[in-house]
């Protein structure tokens, strides 16, 4: 175990393998980690937690790399494919609260509650007049919801916006069928067709290459004037400064960000901005999620040192 993690679920590949953990409270360093991978079969390692060719290297017998977390550019995986090493990682711990977490995000940023909790914060003991025209937000209920991407998150996003009366329209490379469809009661549209057609509108593409900066400043500028967007995937999908401007000019209304180009240094401008809801890359955040990531984990080795390949394998 490169990193300090809950207690539940280590009794079972306890008694049958040595587990070696950090003590409590901390992480395996580089150093240490470098000391111990030499006799280590399992790394069991963290999505904020490297896991790099230089620490790589020392592990001689290294067979599998089971990630904490769905995202896994923490990993080297040039380095693990090249050495046959596998790599898993979580992807159905995060569902429900990424999910929940997108939800919280288009609520905020169409009843403008984080602009109001700092509003009121401003005049201490005395309610702020805001007047019957201030502040107006808007309604879920019968707007759309225009997602980008259509994986297990999204689907789950989708599932929920249709209990708050939304209108689900969809992108993906490839469309699902209309039986499909008609079962999980959204719409197909083209990209731009999205864009133009949406009230909210949540992008949750995995980050590549090819979507580097998949939504910039053409599309930005497609988006309606009321539009909210949601950004719970990856930062680096979204030109940054593309969105900034975006929100300073009114191209578009708000955002509910949770993920930043530059993940340890957001655009300064955006802490600016009231029409902007942020939070530090939290979408798992809970520990309901935590629970269910570490359980996910490690069914993931006790499934490989079984023998067994119905493993959550990334590489």
């Amino acid at each position: 175990m490169a990193f300090d993690t809950i207690d539940e679920g280590f009794e079972k590949i306890g008694a049958e393998h040595e587990v070696i953990r950090p003590p409590r409270g901390r992480d395996f360093t580089h150093e240490e980690l470098c000391q111990l991978l030499p006799e280590a079969d399992v790394l069991c390692t963290s999505f904020d937690y490297p896991a790099r060719a230089e620490l790589l290297q020392h592990g001689a017998k290294l067979r599998l790399i089971a990630n904490f977390g769905v995202g896994f550019n923490n990993i080297d995986i040039d380095y693990a494919c090249t050495h046959g090493i596998v790599v898993t990682n979580t992807p159905q711990a995060v569902i429900i609260p990424t999910t929940e977490l997108t939800l919280a995000l288009m609520l905020d940023c169409a009843r403008r509650v984080s602009e109001l909790d700092r509003l009121i914060r401003q005049t201490p003991g005395k309610r702020p007049t805001i007047g019957r025209m201030g502040y107006l937000g808007v309604h879920l209920a019968g707007k759309t919801l225009g997602l980008i991407g259509y994986g297990r998150i999204a689907s789950a996003v989708a599932e929920r916006a249709r209990a708050f009366g939304m209108k689900i329209l969809y992108y993906k490379r490839t469309p699902l069928s209309a039986d499909e469809e008609a079962r999980q009661g959204i719409t197909y549209a083209p990209l731009d067709d999205l864009l133009f057609g949406s009230d909210f509108i949540s992008i949750h593409t995995p980050y590549s290459a090819e979507t580097h900066h998949f939504i910039g400043e053409r599309e930005l500028a497609l988006m309606k004037p009321t539009a909210i967007f949601i950004n719970t995937a990856r930062g680096a999908v979204v030109d940054e400064e593309a969105l900034v401007k975006a929100l300073q000019t009114g191209y578009i209304a708000a955002a509910g960000l949770d993920v930043f180009e530059n993940q340890d240094n957001p655009h300064p401008t955006l802490c600016t901005l009231d029409n902007v809801c942020m939070t530090p890359h939290t979408g798992t955040q809970t520990a309901d999620a935590r629970r269910d990531m570490n359980a996910e984990m490690l069914e993931n080795v006790v499934r490989f040192l079984a023998g067994r390949t119905d493993l959550n394998r990334v590489a």
